[in-house]
């Protein structure tokens, strides 16, 4: 790939400190493997351990700590949620589990081992945003991309590959843009495009930075699809989420952030005013938008 086909990936925490990283890091850092695991084979790699664990992250950029002090334990086929203000912390924590930036301490495992030994399991959709999109590459190729894990490095891309990466874009409703560049793309069309090369990754695992922020309606009802489709085959999802009206619809887990874990739970159980002002604030016209969620 040439150095004007790479996808800057631009993470911005509190002081909009920036970090830049290539699309063939992100994807090498997130390849999964092809083949399906069995549950057992799922269960024996955890060893009766979490699926995903914090255990007192600590994480910011340069001298600018955010994050403070996280513990999480998360099981398979968890469909989770993370909300909580502009700069609590919630793209900070991704990044830190996924070693797209430094943790300041704490530790983070995946099935019980550290992340650079299981990232085969995990995939990952930044924010749309977050994304220089002016380089030359068609959706397809970026689809693609998401095969790299099974295909090796410096290996060719077979048709096998093509094939699995366009079933992807149908799924998404995006076959029929396959070559167009990715630059020409709609906002809600170049998500959908993320969205299928995480699917072709076949991961265990996902990780979604607001994926439906600021999409159209065809997008967002792609995304809700994926969701429900992802939770149906026994994954674990992770979404950092910003709608507070639709939490209570689409996730069966909480969690509220706000540089420190304010609660983590059933969404039954920890979406509540109560839980909603510790982390927000007196931030008035959030607060109205759950209590109607809430009220439902």
């Amino acid at each position: 790939m040439t150095e004007k086909s790479k996808e800057r990936i631009k993470g911005y925490g509190a002081g909009n400190v920036e970090t830049v990283i290539s699309v063939d890091e992100v994807v090498r850092r997130t390849a999964a493997i092809a083949e399906e695991i069995s549950p057992n084979q799922l269960d024996n790699l955890a060893d009766g351990k979490p699926y995903v664990s914090l255990e007192n992250l600590e994480a910011g950029y340069g001298q600018m700590r955010i994050l403070h002090g996280i513990n999480l334990r998360v099981a398979r086929k968890q469909s989770l949620c993370l909300i909580g203000p502009n700069g609590a912390g919630k793209s900070t924590m991704i990044k830190a589990v996924l070693d797209l930036i430094p943790k300041a301490s704490g530790r983070v495992s995946i099935y019980g081992k550290p992340y650079k030994r299981q990232r085969r399991l995990v995939a990952y959709v930044p924010q749309r945003e977050t994304v220089d999109w002016d380089f030359p590459v068609h959706a397809l190729d970026v689809v693609t991309m998401g095969r790299y894990g099974q295909i090796g490095w410096c290996k060719p891309v077979t048709r096998a590959h093509k094939d699995q990466a366009m079933a992807a874009l149908e799924r998404v409703g995006m076959a029929d843009y396959a070559r167009r560049q990715i630059s020409q793309l709609s906002g809600g069309q170049q998500q959908r495009v993320f969205l299928a090369r995480a699917l072709v990754q076949e991961a265990q695992i996902y990780f979604m930075d607001e994926p439906s922020s600021g999409v159209d309606a065809a997008t967002e009802k792609a995304i809700i699809t994926l969701l429900q489709d992802l939770r149906s085959s026994n994954k674990t999802v992770l979404v950092v989420h910003h709608d507070l009206q639709t939490v209570s619809d689409y996730f069966d887990y909480l969690i509220l952030l706000n540089m420190r874990i304010v609660a983590a739970g059933s969404t039954r159980d920890v979406f509540t005013k109560e839980n909603l002002h510790k982390t927000y604030g007196g931030r008035l016209t959030l607060l109205d938008e759950a209590a109607q969620a809430i009220a439902r």
